[in-house]
C-alpha cells in the first residue's frame, strides 16, 4: 500500500463546543512522510502541532493537543476522518483554538476529504503492526483495551453507563472502508444531567441540540423542557419513547457505541501509524483511548529502533571526536567510556566504543579471559545519551545527566578487548522538562550485545 494524501485543499466551518469560536478548518495535501500536522494560522509564527500521542495535554471532554503554548482543542473527529479515509499524510491549518463540531459527527469533515479527493505517493505506508497480544485498563474509568494481531485494522467497542435509557451497547467496525458510512455519520451523545452543568458552567458555548444526542435518564417537568427550547432557541422540546430528546433522529439503533468507536479510531491515530491489529475497547474514553494509544506508540518506536542497525565508515567523518565529548560530559578517563559520537538528530543518537586490552577494568575482571563488565557497558550508552540530552541545552557544559530508571536491561554477548561497540539510542517520547525516555542497543557489527531502556535528566550543576 502507499501512502495516501488529498488531491485538492478541502475546507470545513463551524463554531467550536466548548469555545463557541467560529473557525476555518483546512486541509492541505501534503509530501510523503510529512504525517497528520495540524497548524494554528491565527497565531504568531503559526505553529504547527504533530498529531502525536505525545503532545495529547487534555482529555476533558475531548481530546487537545498542545505544543510550545499552542494548543488545539477536540482534535479526535478530524483524527478520525483522516483515518477513515486512510489518509497519511495531510496539512490541518486552522484559526481558532478548537475544530468545528458541524453535527458532533465526523461526517462533515470525511465528505469534505472526499471532495478533494486522494493521490497515491510514491512511498509505501508503514504500519504499526500488532504482532501480540497487548492489554491496557485504567482503573479510575474502568476502560479497558486489547489489541490483538489481524490482517487488517478492526475495531469493537463496548460501552455501559449503567441506566435503562443507555446501558450496554456494542459496535464494531470490520474493516477500515466500512468507516464513511457505518462510523462517520455517528453523533456524540450526552446526560441531560450533564447538559445542565455543562451550560451552568458556560463550557459549551457552541453547543447546541442539532451536535449531541441527548438522554434523559430522570424525571423532568414541562417548565425544564421550556426552558431548554428556549435556551436552544427552539419551539419546543420533548422527551421520546427512546429516553432522548426529540432533537433529532438516531441513525442506528446503537450509535452511541458506534460513536465512542469513531472516537477510538481518532484517539488511536495519535499513535502516528495505520494500525493493522484488531482493537477491542471497553468503556472507551479519551483519557484511556489517547493513553493506549501512547503505549501502542512506544512499543512501535522500540521496535523500530530495533530494526535500525547503524554502520560505521572510519572513513567517514565523524559528529564528536574524543576532545568534544570531554566538552560535553564531566566524565574522564578511566570513566569516560565513549570516544566518538557518530551521528544525532532531534530524536536519536550513535556513539562508538574501541575496546582494548589496555582497559583498567581488565585488570581484575577475569583477567585470564577478559569480559567488558555489563555495568561499564550500561554507563557507556548512557553516556551516549548524555551527550543528545545535553544536545537540548544552549550550555551544556553547566549541566550535568542523572539516569533515574533503567528497565528490560538484556546482555546477549561477550564485548572483548578488540570489539567496536556501536550505541545506537532512540527516542520513545519527545524531550519534556529535561527528561528523556530512550530505547539503547548495542552492536558489535551486526551483533545485538545489550540492549535497555533508559530514563534521565539533567540537572544544572551547583553553583
Amino acid at each position: 500500500m502507499k501512502q495516501r494524501t488529498l488531491k485538492n485543499p478541502a475546507t470545513v466551518s463551524g463554531s467550536g463546543l466548548h469555545t463557541g469560536k467560529v473557525v476555518t478548518l483546512t486541509f492541505k495535501p501534503a509530501p510523503e512522510n510529512h504525517g497528520i500536522i495540524f497548524q494554528r494560522t491565527d497565531l504568531e509564527g503559526q505553529p504547527k502541532i504533530e498529531a502525536l500521542a505525545d503532545f495529547v495535554t487534555e482529555t476533558n471532554r475531548g481530546t487537545c493537543l498542545g505544543k510550545n503554548g499552542a494548543k488545539i482543542h477536540t482534535v479526535e473527529h478530524v483524527m478520525a476522518a483522516l483515518t477513515g479515509l486512510q489518509i497519511d499524510n495531510c496539512l490541518v491549518e486552522i484559526d481558532g483554538p478548537e475544530t468545528p463540531i458541524t453535527d458532533g459527527s465526523a461526517k462533515f469533515f470525511t465528505e469534505a476529504l472526499q471532495s478533494a479527493g486522494f493521490v497515491d505517493q510514491n512511498a509505501e505506508k508503514e504500519y504499526l503492526v500488532i504482532e501480540e497480544a497487548i492489554t491496557y485498563t485504567d482503573p479510575v474509568t474502568k476502560s479497558e483495551f486489547i489489541a490483538l494481531p489481524s490482517d487488517h485494522y478492526k475495531v469493537t467497542a463496548m460501552i455501559d453507563f449503567e441506566t435503562k435509557v443507555l446501558g450496554t451497547q456494542n459496535a464494531v467496525m470490520e474493516k477500515i472502508e466500512d468507516f464513511a458510512t457505518q462510523i462517520a455519520p455517528c453523533r456524540t451523545f450526552v446526560f441531560l444531567h450533564e447538559l445542565e452543568l455543562l451550560l451552568n458552567h458556560n463550557l459549551i458555548k457552541g453547543g447546541d441540540l442539532s451536535n449531541a444526542i441527548v438522554f434523559v435518564n430522570k424525571s423532568i417537568t414541562q417548565a425544564e423542557l421550556d426552558k431548554l427550547a428556549k435556551l436552544f432557541d427552539k419551539p419546543s422540546v420533548a422527551v421520546k419513547s427512546e429516553g432522548i430528546l426529540n432533537n433529532l433522529e438516531l441513525h442506528f439503533p446503537n450509535e452511541p457505541a458506534r460513536h465512542k468507536l469513531l472516537d477510538v479510531v481518532g484517539d488511536l491515530a495519535l499513535a502516528g501509524k495505520p494500525i493493522r491489529g484488531h482493537i477491542i475497547a471497553t468503556r472507551p474514553g479519551h483519557g484511556p483511548n489517547t493513553g493506549f494509544a501512547s503505549l501502542l506508540r512506544k512499543k512501535f518506536l522500540i521496535r523500530k529502533s530495533e530494526d535500525i542497525i547503524p554502520k560505521y565508515d572510519p572513513d567517514k567523518p565523524v559528529l564528536f571526536e574524543i576532545k568534544d565529548i570531554m566538552r560535553l560530559l564531566p566524565h574522564r578517563p578511566p570513566f569516560l567510556l565513549i570516544d566518538k559520537i557518530l551521528e544525532m538528530s532531534d530524536n536519536h543518537v550513535v556513539g562508538l566504543k574501541s575496546v582494548t586490552m589496555n582497559e583498567s577494568f581488565f585488570v581484575g575482571h577475569f583477567p585470564d579471559e577478559p569480559v567488558m563488565p555489563g555495568v561499564l557497558q550500561i554507563e557507556a550508552m548512557a553516556q551516549t545519551g548524555g551527550i543528545l540530552v545535553l544536545s537540548t541545552v544552549p550550555d551544556p557544559e553547566n549541566y550535568l545527566t542523572f539516569f533515574l530508571k533503567i528497565d528490560d536491561v538484556k546482555f546477549r554477548h561477550k564485548v572483548v578487548p578488540g570489539d567496536t561497540i556501536i550505541f545506537n539510542l532512540n527516542l520513545i517520547a519527545p524531550i519534556r522538562r529535561g527528561l528523556c525516555h530512550m530505547k539503547g542497543i548495542a552492536y558489535v557489527g551486526t551483533k545485538v550485545v545489550m540492549e535497555a531502556v533508559m530514563l534521565a535528566q539533567i540537572s544544572k550543576k551547583a553553583v
